[in-house]
């Protein structure tokens, strides 16, 4: 679900106002939100079995592949951009120790790679939004799993475009297959679907 901003508030105060809205919402409700150039989307269900089970592989899949000065991370926080008026909520993000270690929001530009498990509920959010948004955000690659169908793509390299940034290069897989996210080849196989 997508809750649409006042078009009528200026960018940074409408920007608060929604963030005022996510932190309060947060403890009371079940999901996630994130603020989106569209307004605040709610997942409404709370990620769980074949959802955090595919973070938790690719995050130790990864992990096992970098340098120890890196990590997948699958917790919080969030990667905010307070000017684009942006705020997600990656499943897994791959940064230095170093950029982890801060109060509140990570900075996206830190990031090496932001990676989603499509949720059940809102796979647009990660197929069509998180696509707009990631690399307006400047993050550099960006990996989708799908356990619907057992699918996902990579994305990379930003580009200009008359709408803004976006990736130029989209390298697609099948669950069984090995893929490269940024620098490191990890594989699929194994990677469980939704029933």
């Amino acid at each position: 679900m997508t809750i649409a901003p006042d078009s009528s508030r200026n960018g940074s105060s409408q920007y608060r106002a929604m963030r005022e809205v996510v932190e309060h919402a947060w403890d009371g409700l079940p999901g996630k939100f994130e603020i989106t150039k569209e307004g605040i989307v709610h997942d409404m269900m709370t990620p769980g079995g074949p959802h955090e089970v595919t973070a938790a592989h690719i995050s130790r899949r990864l992990e096992r592949r970098m340098p120890d000065e890196l990590l997948a991370h699958t917790g919080t926080p969030d990667v905010e951009h307070e000017p684009e008026g942006i705020l997600r909520h990656p499943d897994v993000i791959v940064l230095a120790w170093t950029d982890l270690d801060v109060e509140g929001s990570v900075d996206p530009r830190t990031l090496i790679a932001a990676i989603e498990i499509v949720s059940r509920s809102n796979p647009e959010n990660d197929w069509v939004g998180k696509t707009r948004d990631y690399p307006l955000l400047g993050i550099p690659v960006y990996a989708i799993f799908d356990p619907r169908t057992g699918t996902g793509a990579v994305l990379s390299d930003i580009h200009a475009t008359p709408d803004g940034p976006r990736y130029a290069t989209r390298k697609e897989f099948v669950y069984g297959e090995d893929v490269t996210i940024a620098e490191w080849t990890i594989s699929t196989e194994g990677l469980p679907r939704y029933e």
